[in-house]
């Protein structure tokens, strides 16, 4: 009863982490808006920043992880080696909501040094999906965090059970 109640835990852990992935995926790539000042147009979308495009495709390679371990059996060898995978997916994670945060802010706010203006008041929906894309970034990485310690545990746990 132990084993399946923790299964299920690590199952429902998993499928969340590959729902908030996927939905920072989703909200990143389809964020993009079109403003004009006077004859001047302006135009926003996640491929003009490469810290952007970094963050979808560590999304988009954690959403495929996290998908096909979902159908792994649990009587693999492979779970060893998804420690492994997990703890690889959760630094892609944390470095590229690390990038993506950083240019988000130079976005919001500006940088007066550099002399960079903030653009979100001329593309306010871009800015909010952006938001909206780092949170759920955010999300599957405090998920990933859990499941990399999970993961540990349930490999080390009886390792330490057989030394005893």
């Amino acid at each position: 009863m132990v084993n399946l109640t923790k299964r299920i835990g690590a199952l429902v852990l998993r499928l969340a982490a590959f729902g908030a992935a996927l939905a920072a995926l989703i909200v990143m790539v389809t964020s993009h808006e079109r403003a004009s000042f006077f004859a001047v147009s302006l135009e926003a979308k996640y491929t003009d920043m490469a810290a952007f495009k970094y963050f979808v495709i560590a999304n988009a390679v954690v959403s495929v992880y996290s998908f096909l371990v979902l159908f792994l059996p649990k009587e693999s060898l492979l779970w060893k080696f998804v420690v492994v995978l997990d703890l690889v997916m959760t630094m892609l994670l944390t470095s590229s909501l690390s990038a993506a945060l950083a240019v988000a802010q130079v976005g919001k706010k500006g940088n007066a040094n550099a002399g960079w203006l903030p653009i979100c008041g001329q593309v306010p929906k871009f800015c909010d999906q952006v938001t909206g894309a780092l949170i759920a970034g955010f999300v599957a990485l405090v998920l990933y965090v859990l499941l990399l310690l999970y993961s540990l545990h349930s490999v080390v746990d009886p390792f330490l059970l057989q030394k005893s």
